[in-house]
Protein backbone atom coordinates (compact mmCIF):
# COMPACT_ATOMS: atom_id res chain seq x y z
CA UNK A 1 0.00 0.00 0.00
CA UNK A 2 2.82 2.67 1.06
CA UNK A 3 4.80 1.64 -2.85
CA UNK A 4 1.28 2.18 -4.61
CA UNK A 5 0.44 5.56 -2.57
CA UNK A 6 4.19 6.54 -3.80
CA UNK A 7 3.99 5.77 -6.67
CA UNK A 8 0.81 7.74 -7.31
CA UNK A 9 2.00 10.77 -6.12
CA UNK A 10 4.85 10.47 -8.55
CA UNK A 11 2.26 10.21 -11.19
CA UNK A 12 -0.02 13.27 -10.25
CA UNK A 13 2.48 15.83 -8.97
CA UNK A 14 5.77 14.74 -10.62
CA UNK A 15 9.55 14.77 -9.15
CA UNK A 16 9.43 14.65 -5.65
CA UNK A 17 11.86 14.31 -2.91
CA UNK A 18 12.66 11.10 -0.28
CA UNK A 19 11.61 14.14 2.72
CA UNK A 20 8.62 15.28 0.59
CA UNK A 21 7.39 11.49 -0.49
CA UNK A 22 7.58 11.17 3.44
CA UNK A 23 5.45 14.11 4.23
CA UNK A 24 2.62 13.56 2.10
CA UNK A 25 2.31 9.77 2.91
CA UNK A 26 3.04 10.16 6.35
CA UNK A 27 5.99 7.47 6.55
CA UNK A 28 9.21 8.25 8.38
CA UNK A 29 12.44 9.44 6.76
CA UNK A 30 13.81 5.73 7.10
CA UNK A 31 10.62 3.71 5.47
CA UNK A 32 10.63 6.25 2.84
CA UNK A 33 14.40 5.27 1.76
CA UNK A 34 13.40 1.90 2.45
CA UNK A 35 10.62 2.43 -0.52
CA UNK A 36 12.81 4.28 -2.65
CA UNK A 37 15.02 1.90 -2.30
CA UNK A 38 13.00 -1.16 -3.76
CA UNK A 39 11.15 0.99 -5.96
CA UNK A 40 14.36 2.03 -7.77
CA UNK A 41 15.37 -1.91 -7.63
CA UNK A 42 12.17 -2.75 -9.15
CA UNK A 43 12.69 -0.31 -12.31
CA UNK A 44 9.52 1.39 -11.14
CA UNK A 45 11.39 4.71 -10.06
CA UNK A 46 14.55 6.35 -10.86
CA UNK A 47 16.45 9.52 -9.58
CA UNK A 48 16.08 12.49 -11.85
CA UNK A 49 18.26 15.62 -10.72
CA UNK A 50 18.42 17.44 -7.38
CA UNK A 51 16.82 20.28 -5.37
CA UNK A 52 18.75 23.00 -5.40
CA UNK A 53 18.70 26.81 -4.81
CA UNK A 54 18.33 26.53 -1.13
CA UNK A 55 20.57 26.36 2.21
CA UNK A 56 21.93 22.79 2.94
CA UNK A 57 22.64 19.94 1.51
CA UNK A 58 20.84 19.21 -1.90
CA UNK A 59 18.13 16.57 -2.29
CA UNK A 60 17.51 13.89 -4.95
CA UNK A 61 14.55 13.91 -7.12
CA UNK A 62 12.64 10.94 -7.83
CA UNK A 63 9.96 10.09 -10.49
CA UNK A 64 8.40 7.18 -12.46
CA UNK A 65 10.47 5.30 -14.68
CA UNK A 66 8.58 5.98 -17.53
CA UNK A 67 9.94 2.99 -19.56
CA UNK A 68 8.48 0.71 -16.73
CA UNK A 69 5.47 0.27 -19.39
CA UNK A 70 3.87 1.15 -22.28
CA UNK A 71 0.25 1.54 -23.91
CA UNK A 72 -1.90 1.79 -26.37
CA UNK A 73 -5.09 3.67 -27.04
CA UNK A 74 -6.86 3.62 -30.31
CA UNK A 75 -10.36 5.06 -32.01
CA UNK A 76 -11.96 3.73 -34.45
CA UNK A 77 -14.02 4.99 -36.60
CA UNK A 78 -15.21 4.14 -40.54
CA UNK A 79 -12.14 5.26 -42.08
CA UNK A 80 -9.71 3.71 -40.33
CA UNK A 81 -7.53 3.38 -36.81
CA UNK A 82 -6.03 6.24 -35.36
CA UNK A 83 -3.57 4.78 -32.24
CA UNK A 84 -1.23 6.78 -29.52
CA UNK A 85 1.58 4.85 -27.57
CA UNK A 86 2.51 5.90 -24.55
CA UNK A 87 4.75 5.23 -21.22
CA UNK A 88 3.33 4.94 -18.05
CA UNK A 89 3.17 7.90 -16.84
CA UNK A 90 0.92 9.37 -19.90
CA UNK A 91 2.97 11.35 -21.67
CA UNK A 92 2.30 10.12 -26.00
CA UNK A 93 5.66 8.68 -27.35
CA UNK A 94 4.43 7.89 -30.93
CA UNK A 95 1.03 8.02 -33.09
CA UNK A 96 -0.32 6.60 -36.07
CA UNK A 97 -3.38 6.73 -38.67
CA UNK A 98 -4.06 3.90 -40.10
CA UNK A 99 -6.62 3.25 -43.19
CA UNK A 100 -9.42 0.98 -43.04
CA UNK A 101 -8.97 -2.24 -44.44
CA UNK A 102 -10.54 -3.68 -47.40
CA UNK A 103 -14.78 -3.77 -46.52
CA UNK A 104 -15.35 -6.79 -48.25
CA UNK A 105 -12.41 -8.67 -46.78
CA UNK A 106 -13.66 -7.42 -43.63
CA UNK A 107 -17.25 -8.77 -44.54
CA UNK A 108 -16.06 -11.73 -45.40
CA UNK A 109 -13.57 -11.94 -41.93
CA UNK A 110 -16.72 -11.81 -40.45
CA UNK A 111 -18.96 -14.88 -42.33
CA UNK A 112 -16.18 -17.57 -41.09
CA UNK A 113 -15.89 -16.64 -37.88
CA UNK A 114 -17.50 -19.41 -36.03
CA UNK A 115 -15.00 -21.84 -37.97
CA UNK A 116 -12.65 -20.09 -35.84
CA UNK A 117 -10.26 -19.42 -39.06
CA UNK A 118 -9.10 -16.09 -40.45
CA UNK A 119 -12.33 -14.13 -38.62
CA UNK A 120 -11.33 -10.06 -38.66
CA UNK A 121 -8.11 -10.83 -40.52
CA UNK A 122 -8.62 -7.65 -42.21
CA UNK A 123 -9.21 -5.56 -38.53
CA UNK A 124 -6.35 -7.35 -37.41
CA UNK A 125 -4.43 -5.89 -39.90
CA UNK A 126 -5.34 -2.31 -40.00
CA UNK A 127 -5.24 -2.16 -36.02
CA UNK A 128 -1.50 -4.09 -35.79
CA UNK A 129 -0.36 -1.57 -38.42
CA UNK A 130 -1.99 1.56 -36.24
CA UNK A 131 0.00 -0.09 -33.49
CA UNK A 132 3.17 -0.84 -35.18
CA UNK A 133 3.46 2.23 -36.96
CA UNK A 134 2.96 4.66 -33.22
CA UNK A 135 5.32 1.86 -31.67
CA UNK A 136 7.83 2.61 -34.71
CA UNK A 137 7.89 6.32 -33.93
CA UNK A 138 8.73 5.58 -30.50
CA UNK A 139 11.59 3.47 -30.71
CA UNK A 140 9.62 0.39 -29.17
CA UNK A 141 8.29 -2.99 -30.65
CA UNK A 142 5.24 -4.81 -29.67
CA UNK A 143 6.94 -6.69 -26.74
CA UNK A 144 6.82 -2.93 -24.90
CA UNK A 145 2.69 -3.05 -24.80
CA UNK A 146 1.20 -3.86 -21.67
CA UNK A 147 -2.07 -2.97 -21.92
CA UNK A 148 -4.12 -1.96 -25.56
CA UNK A 149 -7.34 -0.43 -25.04
CA UNK A 150 -9.76 0.30 -28.26
CA UNK A 151 -12.72 3.13 -28.76
CA UNK A 152 -15.57 1.92 -31.19
CA UNK A 153 -18.61 2.76 -32.26
CA UNK A 154 -21.20 0.06 -30.79
CA UNK A 155 -20.30 -2.01 -28.06
CA UNK A 156 -19.48 -5.65 -26.98
CA UNK A 157 -22.05 -7.57 -25.71
CA UNK A 158 -21.04 -9.24 -22.55
CA UNK A 159 -22.51 -12.13 -23.41
CA UNK A 160 -21.03 -13.15 -26.82
CA UNK A 161 -18.10 -10.49 -27.23
CA UNK A 162 -19.47 -9.61 -30.26
CA UNK A 163 -19.57 -5.76 -31.26
CA UNK A 164 -23.48 -4.72 -31.38
CA UNK A 165 -24.74 -1.62 -32.56
CA UNK A 166 -22.02 -0.47 -34.98
CA UNK A 167 -23.64 -1.95 -38.43
CA UNK A 168 -21.37 0.45 -40.28
CA UNK A 169 -18.05 -1.28 -38.77
CA UNK A 170 -17.40 -3.99 -41.35
CA UNK A 171 -15.05 -6.89 -40.25
CA UNK A 172 -15.58 -5.59 -35.89
CA UNK A 173 -18.18 -8.38 -35.27
CA UNK A 174 -16.44 -11.45 -35.13
CA UNK A 175 -16.61 -13.22 -31.76
CA UNK A 176 -13.28 -14.19 -31.71
CA UNK A 177 -11.93 -10.55 -32.82
CA UNK A 178 -11.21 -10.13 -28.98
CA UNK A 179 -8.31 -12.80 -28.70
CA UNK A 180 -7.23 -12.53 -32.40
CA UNK A 181 -6.15 -8.78 -31.18
CA UNK A 182 -4.50 -10.07 -28.29
CA UNK A 183 -2.60 -12.90 -29.89
CA UNK A 184 -1.34 -10.28 -32.51
CA UNK A 185 -0.87 -7.53 -29.87
CA UNK A 186 1.24 -9.80 -27.57
CA UNK A 187 -1.04 -7.59 -24.79
CA UNK A 188 -4.49 -8.01 -23.42
CA UNK A 189 -6.97 -6.19 -25.45
CA UNK A 190 -9.76 -3.80 -24.14
CA UNK A 191 -12.96 -2.98 -26.46
CA UNK A 192 -14.93 -0.32 -25.04
CA UNK A 193 -17.65 2.18 -26.77
CA UNK A 194 -16.60 5.45 -28.39
CA UNK A 195 -18.95 7.62 -26.96
CA UNK A 196 -18.12 6.12 -22.78
CA UNK A 197 -14.36 6.69 -23.46
CA UNK A 198 -15.16 10.42 -24.01
CA UNK A 199 -17.50 10.01 -20.89
CA UNK A 200 -14.48 9.04 -18.97
CA UNK A 201 -12.25 11.57 -20.17
CA UNK A 202 -15.04 14.20 -19.12
CA UNK A 203 -14.59 12.61 -15.67
CA UNK A 204 -11.01 12.74 -15.28
CA UNK A 205 -9.87 16.18 -16.58
CA UNK A 206 -13.39 18.05 -18.36
CA UNK A 207 -16.18 19.11 -17.57
CA UNK A 208 -17.20 16.34 -15.39
CA UNK A 209 -14.74 16.17 -13.06
CA UNK A 210 -17.10 17.33 -9.69
CA UNK A 211 -19.95 15.31 -10.88
CA UNK A 212 -20.85 11.78 -10.25
CA UNK A 213 -24.30 11.49 -12.04
CA UNK A 214 -23.62 12.80 -15.84
CA UNK A 215 -24.95 12.50 -18.86
CA UNK A 216 -22.59 12.76 -22.16
CA UNK A 217 -24.09 12.89 -25.46
CA UNK A 218 -22.08 12.83 -28.53
CA UNK A 219 -23.67 14.78 -31.43
CA UNK A 220 -21.32 13.73 -34.57
CA UNK A 221 -21.86 11.87 -37.91
CA UNK A 222 -23.94 9.77 -35.29
CA UNK A 223 -25.53 10.45 -31.72
CA UNK A 224 -25.18 8.42 -28.77
CA UNK A 225 -24.54 8.89 -25.08
CA UNK A 226 -22.67 7.75 -22.20
CA UNK A 227 -24.75 7.38 -18.67
CA UNK A 228 -22.69 8.00 -15.39
CA UNK A 229 -24.44 7.12 -11.91
CA UNK A 230 -22.51 7.15 -8.86
CA UNK A 231 -19.62 7.55 -10.75
CA UNK A 232 -20.05 4.10 -12.81
CA UNK A 233 -20.61 3.76 -16.30
CA UNK A 234 -24.23 2.35 -17.03
CA UNK A 235 -23.44 -0.35 -19.22
CA UNK A 236 -26.64 -2.15 -19.93
CA UNK A 237 -27.38 -6.29 -20.19
CA UNK A 238 -26.15 -5.82 -23.57
CA UNK A 239 -24.00 -3.28 -23.56
CA UNK A 240 -26.04 -0.77 -25.24
CA UNK A 241 -27.24 1.76 -22.30
CA UNK A 242 -26.76 4.88 -24.01
CA UNK A 243 -27.13 4.11 -27.98
CA UNK A 244 -30.09 6.88 -27.99
CA UNK A 245 -28.84 7.54 -31.84
CA UNK A 246 -31.97 5.26 -32.51
CA UNK A 247 -34.30 6.56 -29.67
CA UNK A 248 -37.63 6.70 -31.67
CA UNK A 249 -38.66 10.72 -31.24
CA UNK A 250 -41.72 12.62 -33.29
CA UNK A 251 -40.24 13.82 -36.83
CA UNK A 252 -37.80 10.98 -37.06
CA UNK A 253 -38.34 7.31 -39.04
CA UNK A 254 -37.91 4.78 -36.77
CA UNK A 255 -34.66 2.46 -36.85
CA UNK A 256 -35.62 -0.57 -37.71
CA UNK A 257 -33.46 -4.11 -37.82
CA UNK A 258 -32.29 -4.42 -34.97
CA UNK A 259 -28.93 -3.09 -33.51
CA UNK A 260 -26.77 -5.13 -35.99
CA UNK A 261 -28.76 -4.15 -38.64
CA UNK A 262 -26.85 -4.09 -42.12
CA UNK A 263 -27.15 -0.64 -43.75
CA UNK A 264 -31.35 -1.25 -44.10
CA UNK A 265 -32.61 1.78 -45.47
CA UNK A 266 -34.41 2.90 -42.24
CA UNK A 267 -31.23 2.04 -39.88
CA UNK A 268 -30.71 5.15 -40.13
CA UNK A 269 -33.73 6.79 -38.52
CA UNK A 270 -34.00 7.81 -34.48
CA UNK A 271 -32.75 10.89 -32.79
CA UNK A 272 -29.77 10.79 -34.80
CA UNK A 273 -31.74 11.32 -38.05
CA UNK A 274 -32.82 14.55 -36.52
CA UNK A 275 -29.20 16.29 -35.47
CA UNK A 276 -26.34 13.86 -36.47
CA UNK A 277 -23.84 16.27 -39.26
CA UNK A 278 -25.83 15.13 -42.27
CA UNK A 279 -29.43 16.38 -40.51
CA UNK A 280 -27.75 19.86 -39.37
CA UNK A 281 -26.68 20.08 -43.71
CA UNK A 282 -30.09 19.36 -44.55
CA UNK A 283 -31.62 22.09 -42.42
CA UNK A 284 -29.04 24.20 -43.69
CA UNK A 285 -29.98 23.53 -47.42
CA UNK A 286 -33.38 23.63 -46.37
CA UNK A 287 -33.13 27.56 -45.22
CA UNK A 288 -31.51 27.80 -48.39
CA UNK A 289 -27.62 27.16 -47.66
CA UNK A 290 -25.20 25.63 -49.09
CA UNK A 291 -22.46 24.81 -46.28
CA UNK A 292 -19.45 23.14 -46.66
CA UNK A 293 -19.90 21.09 -43.36
CA UNK A 294 -21.75 21.22 -40.08
CA UNK A 295 -19.52 23.61 -38.93
CA UNK A 296 -20.27 26.26 -42.10
CA UNK A 297 -24.34 25.09 -41.48
CA UNK A 298 -24.31 26.55 -37.17
CA UNK A 299 -22.52 29.76 -38.40
CA UNK A 300 -26.39 30.67 -39.11
CA UNK A 301 -28.29 31.66 -35.96
CA UNK A 302 -31.41 30.13 -37.90
CA UNK A 303 -29.75 26.45 -38.25
CA UNK A 304 -28.68 26.82 -34.43
CA UNK A 305 -32.68 27.28 -33.32
CA UNK A 306 -33.37 24.50 -34.84
CA UNK A 307 -30.85 21.98 -34.24
CA UNK A 308 -31.29 23.50 -30.88
CA UNK A 309 -35.13 22.74 -30.42
CA UNK A 310 -34.37 19.05 -31.86
CA UNK A 311 -31.51 18.32 -29.84
CA UNK A 312 -33.35 19.58 -26.70
CA UNK A 313 -36.37 17.23 -27.85
CA UNK A 314 -33.64 14.35 -27.46
CA UNK A 315 -32.51 15.60 -24.22
CA UNK A 316 -35.67 15.97 -22.67
CA UNK A 317 -36.60 12.26 -23.22
CA UNK A 318 -33.59 11.46 -21.71
CA UNK A 319 -33.47 13.73 -18.59
CA UNK A 320 -36.83 12.48 -17.96
CA UNK A 321 -35.35 8.72 -17.19
CA UNK A 322 -32.16 9.10 -15.61
CA UNK A 323 -32.11 12.67 -13.86
CA UNK A 324 -28.54 13.64 -14.56
CA UNK A 325 -27.07 16.64 -12.84
CA UNK A 326 -24.88 17.43 -15.47
CA UNK A 327 -25.47 17.13 -19.43
CA UNK A 328 -22.07 17.57 -21.12
CA UNK A 329 -22.75 17.84 -25.42
CA UNK A 330 -19.90 16.56 -27.27
CA UNK A 331 -19.02 15.52 -30.57
CA UNK A 332 -18.75 17.65 -33.93
CA UNK A 333 -22.11 19.31 -33.79
CA UNK A 334 -21.58 20.23 -30.53
CA UNK A 335 -18.17 21.93 -30.58
CA UNK A 336 -19.10 23.28 -34.03
CA UNK A 337 -22.36 25.49 -32.54
CA UNK A 338 -20.89 26.03 -28.78
CA UNK A 339 -21.63 28.25 -26.18
CA UNK A 340 -24.48 29.66 -28.85
CA UNK A 341 -26.08 25.96 -29.17
CA UNK A 342 -25.60 24.97 -25.29
CA UNK A 343 -27.73 28.63 -24.58
CA UNK A 344 -30.48 27.55 -27.12
CA UNK A 345 -30.54 24.08 -26.30
CA UNK A 346 -30.81 25.42 -22.65
CA UNK A 347 -33.96 27.95 -23.61
CA UNK A 348 -35.62 24.81 -24.92
CA UNK A 349 -35.85 22.90 -22.03
CA UNK A 350 -36.94 25.73 -20.04
CA UNK A 351 -40.18 25.23 -18.33
CA UNK A 352 -40.75 21.60 -19.34
CA UNK A 353 -41.97 19.49 -16.46
CA UNK A 354 -38.58 17.64 -16.28
CA UNK A 355 -35.53 18.01 -13.72
CA UNK A 356 -33.31 20.72 -14.96
CA UNK A 357 -29.53 19.62 -14.87
CA UNK A 358 -26.43 21.70 -15.75
CA UNK A 359 -25.73 21.84 -19.09
CA UNK A 360 -22.16 22.75 -20.93
CA UNK A 361 -19.57 22.06 -23.46
CA UNK A 362 -16.79 19.19 -23.74
CA UNK A 363 -14.00 21.21 -22.89
CA UNK A 364 -11.51 18.10 -23.78
CA UNK A 365 -8.42 19.07 -26.07
CA UNK A 366 -7.60 16.91 -29.01
CA UNK A 367 -9.75 13.76 -29.08
CA UNK A 368 -11.75 13.22 -26.21
CA UNK A 369 -12.03 9.09 -27.53
CA UNK A 370 -8.30 8.46 -27.72
CA UNK A 371 -7.88 10.62 -24.13
CA UNK A 372 -10.60 8.57 -22.64
CA UNK A 373 -8.77 4.92 -23.92
CA UNK A 374 -5.74 6.33 -22.95
CA UNK A 375 -6.40 7.01 -19.45
CA UNK A 376 -8.51 3.75 -19.27
CA UNK A 377 -5.17 1.40 -20.05
CA UNK A 378 -3.13 3.49 -18.04
CA UNK A 379 -5.39 2.81 -15.14
CA UNK A 380 -5.46 -0.78 -15.59
CA UNK A 381 -1.35 -1.09 -16.67
CA UNK A 382 -1.04 0.46 -13.66
CA UNK A 383 -2.96 -1.72 -11.31
CA UNK A 384 -0.86 -4.14 -12.82
CA UNK A 385 2.72 -2.68 -12.81
CA UNK A 386 2.67 -0.75 -9.70
CA UNK A 387 1.77 -3.83 -7.89
CA UNK A 388 4.65 -4.65 -6.05
CA UNK A 389 3.11 -7.12 -3.17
Amino acid sequence: MNDRAALELLVSQGPLTRTRIGELTGLSKPTASQLLGRLESAGLVRTTGNVTGRPGPSAQLYEVNPAAAYVAALSVDPGGVTAVVADITGRVVGERRAAAADTVDGAADDAVDTAGQGAGSATARVVTAAVDGALEKAGLDRGALHRVVIGTPGALDPRTGELRYAPHLPGWHSRTLLAELGDALGAPVVVENDVNLAALAEQYEGSAQDHDDFVLVWVDEGVGAAIVLGGTLLRGATGGAGEIGYMPLPGAPLARGGPDAAAAPDAGGGFQSLVGQPAVLEIARELGLDPADSGAALADQRVVDEVARRLATGLAAVVAVVDPELVVLSGLVAQAGGERLRVRVEEELTGLALPRPQLRISDIEGDPILTGALRTALVQARDVVFDTA
